[in-house]
């Protein structure tokens, strides 16, 4: 495995990879009300597959849901569990993106393109009967939700991008400028990495697994989601990421390489979108928030205690920001 497949198997070391010298970190919360265990579940027609969709809480209740996108490309809906506390007050819709988790793997190139993962949101809005709903994606979820959010589609309550790849240049800038400042050994190890085969090498999996540590998740998850996630059929799909992104943690050679968002920035109803990150994040919080600036000034709050999974490293701070902004934007 690379040293992508090697984090990503790990969440970091949650699944039992040990990296010599370096300390597991401590485990994230789980907060009261999560409901592990969906109400419902279905697999839902998309274009090209079918993709899992898993809801708690009443889809016809006096408030309205909220769907949540993965990131990767390739990862799955499991590190948002902690949403479902919400879900006494609305309904919590997670899916898998097509080739991912417990969708339909069907494992065509042709399918991994950004206007099919949006059709996606239209494809699980119309079948499961919803008027209107908030949108939340994360990363690369993210761009999925600010193409969405851009054709200011009917029935948008609000619009919810944490931690989102907007532009590629500037995911890379900021990747490097992080990496930059890191500590020399590590530096010196990351190097290492973007030679011929030196990302399977211990020395690199721990250098990234530090970098990730800093910026990606600050904790690892609590073991009932830890268990949750290795009953998946697939918790990160490897072969879309390196498809879209590439194999190497600092440069982009997939089909995302040249992806650049920030023209639809200006599309956004800006009075009803908020940006988040978290205070570590990979994704620079200055950067989130002049991409809200761009967006019609939406609103941008900072998640402090967390890094790129802000939702597992400091839940009930994510969810103090996020509920008031979902139930300020409930009525049309």
């Amino acid at each position: 495995m690379s040293r992508r497949d090697v984090i990503a198997a790990g969440a970091v070391l949650g699944a039992g990879l040990a990296v010599p010298g370096l300390a597991a970190p401590p485990i994230g919360p789980l907060l009261p009300g999560v409901r592990l265990k969906p109400d419902r579940e279905m697999m839902v027609p998309v274009p090209g597959g079918r993709v899992y969709v898993r809801i708690n809480g009443k889809l016809d209740g006096p408030r309205p849901p909220l769907v949540m996108m993965h990131g990767g490309p390739g990862s799955s809906h499991w590190y948002f569990l902690n949403a479902t506390a919400m879900a006494g007050d609305r309904a919590i819709i997670l899916y898998d993106q097509l080739d991912s988790g417990r969708s339909d793997a069907p494992g065509d190139a042709a399918n991994w393109v950004v206007p099919r993962f949006v059709a996606e949101l239209a494809a699980i809005k119309a079948h499961l009967g919803i008027a209107r709903w908030h949108v939340l994606g994360t990363s690369w979820g993210g761009t999925i939700a600010l193409e969405y959010g851009a054709t200011r589609p009917d029935g948008l309550a609000s619009l919810v991008l944490q931690s989102p790849l907007v532009s590629t240049d500037d995911w890379l800038r900021d990747a490097n400028a992080l990496r930059a400042a890191m500590p020399a050994d590590v530096r010196a190890a990351l190097d290492a990495c973007d030679l011929p085969g030196g990302d399977e090498t211990p020395e690199c999996v721990a250098a990234t697994d530090a970098f990730y540590r800093a910026h990606v998740h600050l904790t690892d998850p609590p073991p009932a989601v830890a268990a949750y996630k290795a009953a998946l059929p697939r918790s990160f799909s490897s072969d879309i990421y390196n498809h879209m992104w590439g194999r190497a943690e600092f440069v982009s050679t997939g089909t995302l390489r040249h992806y650049d968002g920030r023209p639809l920035l200006p599309k956004l109803d800006g009075a009803r979108t908020l940006f988040l990150a978290g205070a570590a994040d990979e994704a620079v919080p200055a950067t989130v928030a002049g991409y809200a600036m761009a967006a019609n000034g939406a609103r941008f709050a900072e998640i402090p205690d967390a890094a790129h999974t802000a939702l597992g490293d400091n839940p009930a701070a994510y969810l103090a920001v996020l509920g008031p902004w979902l139930a300020g934007h409930d009525v049309g």
